[in-house]
């Protein structure tokens, strides 16, 4: 068994499919299926079903993937750490993060490590949920991950860094029916229409307690692209509950953003693997931990 095969692995999960996979290595297909063919005879078990003109994963495939993703994240590592004893200044960040930690702090973080080091790119894939990002840090897809959650989040293989906690906060459109007060209760909301994410996500999780409690509000738009929930608000079609990351933003755009009582947090993280870090992971995660969390949300600035 080589890193050529875990690779070519690897690239038909990633893809789904033969074809695909082949296309992005730029090899011929009847080669990766030789490839493949070599691996799973090496190993002694079947790692892909074929059903018809595709592939489903077999119990065997599916156990593979984590450890193939760490022999090839560990083999980018040495190379790295090769790479830096001779003075290359060159390098990739991979990390993923869920949309909120995504604006912010993301981009202090982004902007405070490129400023150190110009030459390294930092490399922000997406994740929906906070169990995604574990899972992609775990796997050894990315080395670093920004989550957030009600609380600190406490999983098994991999490290937590806490780096801040983001309030709560309505943002409306100035010329949105937007509630009185700041903050403003939440049975202030009645008559509310409400941009939202698909259930599962904190925010989401705001606006059905207070739909439990009585108050009569109308959810108007579900949106499963959180980045897409502030355009919306600012076409006037409702108004939404979001992290207060996004508030800095809001204002700039001429958004109403008011705090919400009683208050939630949603608590941001950054995860690392266990194993070694290519240097410039290093590299980030030292800036992470000199992070110093500002206010997103002064009083002078509340509408």
């Amino acid at each position: 068994m080589d890193v050529r095969q875990l690779e070519c692995f690897l690239a038909i999960v990633e893809h789904n499919g033969f074809g695909r996979a082949a296309h992005a290595l730029h090899i011929a297909q009847p080669s990766l299926s030789q490839t493949i063919a070599g691996l799973e005879r090496e190993l002694g078990v079947q790692l892909f079903h074929r059903i018809g003109r595709g592939v489903v994963l077999s119990n065997a495939g599916t156990e593979l993937i984590e450890p193939a993703s760490q022999v090839l994240r560990d083999m980018r590592t040495a190379r790295a750490t090769m790479d830096s004893l001779k003075g290359v200044q060159r390098g990739r960040v991979e990390l993923v993060t869920i949309s909120s930690a995504g604006i912010e702090p993301l981009g202090t973080l982004t902007r405070l490590f490129t400023q150190c080091h110009p030459g390294v790119t930092v490399a922000a894939d997406a994740a929906f949920t906070p169990e995604e990002v574990v899972q992609k840090v775990k796997q050894g897809s990315c080395e670093l991950g920004l989550v957030g959650a009600q609380e600190d989040v406490q999983a098994p293989g991999v490290d937590v860094l806490p780096l801040e906690a983001q309030d709560f906060v309505l943002v409306g459109a100035a010329d949105t029916d937007f509630p009185s007060g700041n903050p403003i209760q939440r049975s202030a909301l009645v008559g509310a229409r409400l941009i939202v994410s698909p259930p599962g996500s904190l925010m989401r999780q705001i606006v059905d307690e207070v739909l439990a409690s009585g108050t009569d509000l109308e959810i108007v738009a579900e949106v499963a692209h959180r980045t897409s929930i502030l355009p919306l608000v600012m076409q006037g079609i409702g108004v939404a509950v979001l992290p207060s990351a996004w508030a800095p933003m809001a204002r700039r755009l001429g958004a109403l953003v008011a705090r919400i009582a009683p208050p939630t947090q949603l608590h941001i993280s950054l995860l690392s693997r266990q194993a070694p870090l290519t240097p410039a992971a290093q590299a980030f995660l030292a800036v992470a931990r000199s992070y110093r969390p500002g206010s997103y949300i002064d009083a002078e600035q509340l509408s």
